[in-house]
Order: structure tokens, then C-alpha cells, then sequence
């Protein structure tokens, strides 16, 4: 994916996918982590929460919010290099 911290790792990581994730702490983070898998949903990624609940939001950023604080989006933050090699 590109180099925006937060990102959350594609469903095709297998390995990955199996890693206790870590709770975010930081709200600006939680936005960012949200905003990038909201993305995904609209692009057609299935949703990991049931949407035929009916306590399950209808909107893709709310459920995308929800998977967050639910700790099933595994997300990646970029490291020091990364984020010195995107400086223009």
C-alpha cells in the first residue's frame, strides 16, 4: 500500500491477519485507520462485521469505525525510513 501512516494491511495477508493487534490509543490514528478501511469497503472489500444485526451501523465509515474498535483491521505504520524517503 502507499506510505500514509495507519494503513490497514490488505485481507490477502494471511500471516498477518493471525497477529493479536495492537488497541490504538491515539484518535488521530483511530481517524486515519478508519478513513483508509471506509476506503476499501467502498472499493468492494467484504465488511468483517455482520451487517444484518441490528445494532450493525449502515454506513461504511460507520462500520468501518466499528471493525477498528473492534480490533479486526490490522494496520501497518510506516517506519523511520519510509517516512524520510516521501519527504519532497
Amino acid at each position: 500500500m502507499s506510505q500514509h501512516s495507519g494503513l490497514p494491511v490488505d485481507e490477502v495477508a494471511g500471516e498477518e491477519a493471525a497477529q493479536p493487534v495492537v488497541p490504538i490509543t491515539s484518535r488521530f490514528l483511530f481517524v486515519d485507520v478508519a478513513a483508509q478501511r471506509a476506503k476499501q469497503l467502498r472499493r468492494g472489500a467484504l465488511p468483517r462485521i455482520d451487517r444484518h444485526s441490528p445494532h450493525t451501523p449502515h454506513k461504511l465509515e460507520r462500520v468501518a469505525m466499528e471493525e477498528v474498535r473492534n480490533g479486526l483491521i490490522q494496520y501497518a505504520l510506516p517506519t523511520r525510513a519510509e517516512l524520510l524517503l516521501a519527504k519532497p
